[in-house]
C-alpha cells in the first residue's frame, strides 16, 4: 500500500480548528504565567534569545523535570506552553519550559545538541537528574537526551542525566519527512535523516520510555509510537505505549495542565522515580 506522507505529516490539515486550540494555549499559558508566584522566566542557557528556559520552581527539594515544546522544529517558543508545567507543579515537581532556535535558522542536530546544552544548564544549577516530557517535536528530542551519553560530553554530570522521559505524538524515524514537501525547510535528507533519527540510536539498558498518542492521529503517527516503544524494548529499556482517547495532535498533552489527570499522574511519577535514581 502506498503511504501519502504529505497528508499523514500534515497535523494542521487534519486539524483545521488547530488555530482555536492554539489560540486557547497561549491564553492558558499567559494566564498561568502570570499566577505563578516561584517563576524565573527567560533564564538563559546558550549565546542566542531563544535559548531560554523558564521556570516554575516547587521547591529546594523537589523532583526536576523539563518540558519540550513543539512545532516541527520551525514553530513556537516556551511562552505558549507555561501551563504544562501546572499539573507537575500541583504535585511538587519543579518543571523547566525550554526554548530552542528554529529551522531553517539552525539545523534539527544543532536543537538536540542545545537540548544538550539546556540539560546541562540544569544539572550545573541544581544537580539533580531530569525528567524530560515532550509533544511532537519536543518529544523526538526527549528520546534523543535519553539516548545521549552524558558522560562523553561532560564527565561531571551523571551518565543517566536523563533517566526517563515522557514522548507525546513524535516522530522518531525522520526519513519519511524527506518525502513531503511542507518538511523540506528542516534540509534533511535520507542520510542526514537517519542520523537525527533516535529510533535508530542505542539506549542504555534500564532508562524508561514512555511514548503515547492521541487516538484521532494519522496512522503513521501511531506506528512511529508503537515502533520507538517496541524498538527499545528490544534493547532493554523500559517502555510503556499508551493511546489518549479522543485526542489529536494538538490536544494529546492537554491534561497535563490538570493536576488531576492520569496523564499528569504518569508524569509525576515519572518525575520521582528519576528523582530517585540520584540516591
Amino acid at each position: 500500500m502506498t503511504i501519502d506522507y504529505e497528508k499523514e505529516y500534515d497535523n494542521h490539515a487534519r486539524v483545521p480548528e488547530n488555530p482555536a486550540i492554539a489560540a486557547r494555549r497561549v491564553r492558558d499559558a499567559a494566564a498561568y504565567r502570570a499566577a505563578a508566584r516561584k517563576a524565573e522566566l527567560g533564564l538563559s542557557y546558550g549565546p542566542s534569545p531563544r535559548q531560554i528556559i523558564d521556570l516554575f520552581a516547587a521547591g529546594a527539594e523537589a523532583p526536576l523535570a523539563m518540558f519540550i515544546h513543539g512545532g516541527g522544529w520551525r514553530a513556537l517558543d516556551p511562552s505558549s506552553f507555561s501551563h504544562m508545567a501546572a499539573g507537575p507543579n500541583a504535585h511538587g515537581v519543579t518543571v523547566a519550559v525550554v526554548g530552542y532556535d528554529l529551522c531553517p535558522q539552525v539545523t534539527v542536530a544543532a536543537i538536540i545538541e542545545q537540548m544538550r546544552a539546556a540539560s546541562l544548564f540544569l544539572w550545573r544549577k541544581f544537580r539533580k537528574r531530569i525528567f524530560v516530557y515532550g509533544h511532537s517535536a519536543g518529544a523526538h528530542l526527549a528520546a534523543c537526551l535519553l539516548a545521549t551519553d552524558w558522560t562523553a560530553l561532560a564527565p561531571e554530570a551523571p551518565a543517566d542525566l536523563v533517566p526517563a522521559i515522557y514522548a507525546a505524538s513524535g516522530i522518531y524515524d525522520m526519513t519519511p519527512l524527506t518525502k513531503t514537501k511542507q518538511y523540506q525547510v528542516l534540509g534533511l535528507d535520507e542520510q542526514s535523516a537517519r542520523a537525527v533519527s533516535p529510533l535508530f540510536w542505542p539506549v542504555p539498558a534500564g532508562r524508561a520510555l514512555d511514548a503515547v498518542v492521541g487516538t484521532l492521529e494519522t496512522s503513521e503517527f501511531l506506528r512511529q509510537t508503537r515502533s520507538i516503544v517496541e524498538t527499545w524494548r528490544r534493547g532493554n529499556v523500559q517502555t510503556r505505549y499508551g493511546e489518549i482517547a479522543g485526542a489529536n495532535h494538538f490536544t494529546v498533552v492537554d491534561q497535563l495542565a490538570e493536576a488531576g489527570s492520569a496523564m499528569t499522574g504518569r508524569v509525576v511519577a515519572l518525575a520521582r522515580q528519576a528523582a530517585a535514581a540520584a540516591r
